[in-house]
C-alpha cells in the first residue's frame, strides 16, 4: 500500500519545510503550496489523504478556504487540520466551528503533531 499523501499549505517556508521534513521522515509522501488557490487545485489533482492548512494566508484564508472545500463535492470529505499561531480562546472556538477536522497550534509539539496526523489518517468507522 502506498503512504499516505499529506498536502501542506503553508506561506511561511520555514514552517512548511519542517512539517514535510518531519513527515517524509515518518514515511508520509508530501506536497506542499503557499497558498489556498493553488491547494484547492493541487487536492483536486493529487487527491490528499490529509491537509494542513495555515489559517493565515496570502489571497483566500485558511477559513475561506476550507469553506470552499467543505461546498466542493469532489474534495468535500478531506480531512483538513488547521495549522496556526493564532492561539487566543475566541480564535480556537473559531477554528473548532469552522469545521477543521483538527487543530494544531505553532510552533507545532512534534509529538503531538504526528500523533493527531496518525489519528486523522486512521479510517473513519461508521
Amino acid at each position: 500500500m502506498e503512504p499516505a499523501l499529506i498536502l501542506i499549505v503553508e506561506d511561511d517556508e520555514k514552517s512548511r519545510r519542517l512539517m514535510a521534513d518531519v513527515l517524509m521522515h515518518q514515511g508520509y509522501r508530501v506536497a506542499e503550496t503557499d497558498n489556498a488557490e493553488a491547494a484547492i487545485a493541487m487536492m483536486h489533482r493529487e487527491k490528499p489523504d490529509l491537509v494542513l492548512m495555515d489559517i493565515h494566508l496570502p489571497g483566500m484564508s485558511g477559513l475561506e478556504a476550507l469553506h470552499a472545500i467543505r461546498a466542493d463535492v469532489g474534495i468535500q470529505s478531506t480531512r483538513i487540520m488547521a495549522i496556526t499561531a493564532s492561539v487566543m480562546g475566541n480564535d480556537r472556538d473559531k477554528i473548532r466551528e469552522a469545521g477543521f477536522d483538527a487543530f494544531e497550534p505553532k510552533p507545532i509539539n512534534l509529538r503531538v503533531f504526528l500523533r493527531t496526523v496518525a489519528g486523522l489518517l486512521k479510517p473513519v468507522s461508521g
